[in-house]
């Protein structure tokens, strides 16, 4: 069995609110509360969720770009949160982080060859300045741009170029995870599905793992091999994409799948449309938060529900986790 690349257990992130005079802590917002998840080597893991469900907060916890309330993070078997500032440092190259916004994450005052090869020279993977630009011309070569681009600005790009290289800032120094934030949601259609196979090229040539985060289930489907489901900072489920797709368990995974737009004129889809807003995470509900809007909730569903686990016969793992009482 493949030792997991990235696996996090109830893993937590609270921000606390404070008020009045003296600045005395009243409240948490319970942005991840208690998830869990894996990652192995070569795998792409989707997560989604509405807007405020957590996604973007527990990509960062996962790779302490922020830092944890609570719970455990390995990678490649240690203990991320036992690891000091200058561990953290030797062992963050092999985790890198492609953001929602490719303009705003890129220093309008660096070239691209400043941008890509920073990193580079950080963990030091160059020696002198010929070598650092001669790894930045692969690598934007290696992300569908050309080397003649290198001392550019940002603003002279369009916006699907910064993304390629923001993607080839994150690949130059040859991570093993790479955690991608809505990272085509700011983009054309056109251009996200070329960043898409891009990253779809890039797996296969340099063996890299995503987790990939978005609201977009259809991009979801394209690329990922496993999806977690998270809904006001809890996993409502968990499977492989195909068993997801084919046959979604939770009720808010099935609202979530009816949303997809039509593939083409005329098809039918029974959409499922959900009532009110998603509770405060100041405040969340008790038990199934999904219960305040779910149109199956049971009395039941107000107590912690039971994780149901459906065993793959092939490999004895579980392949499909939902918190639901519903089959």
């Amino acid at each position: 069995m493949k030792e997991a690349l990235l696996e996090v257990r109830n893993l937590r992130k609270y921000f606390p609110i404070y008020s009045g005079i003296l600045r005395q802590k009243t409240a948490d917002v319970k942005a991840v509360d208690g998830i869990d998840f894996a990652i192995y080597p070569g795998d792409v893991v989707g997560m989604v969720g509405e807007s405020g469900s957590g996604k973007s907060t527990a990509g960062r916890v996962a790779i302490r770009l922020i830092e944890p309330t609570s719970g455990e993070i390995s990678f490649l078997g240690q203990n991320l949160l036992a690891f000091n500032k200058q561990q953290l440092k030797d062992v963050r190259r092999n985790f890198q982080m492609v953001f929602q916004s490719p303009y705003a994450s890129l220093n309008p005052r660096k070239t691209v060859g400043d941008a890509i090869g920073e990193a580079l020279l950080y963990h030091g993977l160059v020696k002198n300045r010929n070598e650092q630009m001669d790894r930045v011309a692969e690598t934007l070569t290696l992300v569908g741009l050309s080397p003649d681009m290198i001392r550019r600005y940002p603003h002279q790009f369009s916006g699907g170029q910064q993304q390629r290289i923001c993607i080839g800032r994150a690949i130059a120094i040859e991570p093993k995870l790479i955690v991608c934030d809505e990272a085509v949601s700011a983009l054309d259609v056109s251009v996200q599905a070329q960043v898409l196979n891009l990253l779809a090229e890039l797996k296969q040539k340099m063996g890299l793992s995503y987790l990939f985060i978005s609201h977009d289930l259809s991009v979801i489907r394209h690329l990922c091999d496993r999806v977690v489901v998270l809904y006001l900072g809890k996993v409502m489920e968990s499977a492989s994409t195909e068993e997801l797709f084919k046959n979604p368990k939770h009720p808010y995974t099935q609202a979530l799948l009816s949303a997809i737009p039509i593939s083409y004129p005329g098809e039918v889809k029974n959409r499922i449309m959900l009532k009110g807003e998603i509770p405060s995470s100041i405040n969340p509900p008790s038990g199934c938060p999904f219960r305040t809007r779910c149109p199956y909730a049971q009395p039941i569903c107000s107590l912690t529900p039971p994780k149901k686990e459906i065993f793959d016969p092939q490999t004895g793992k579980s392949d499909h986790v939902y918190h639901c009482i519903l089959d």
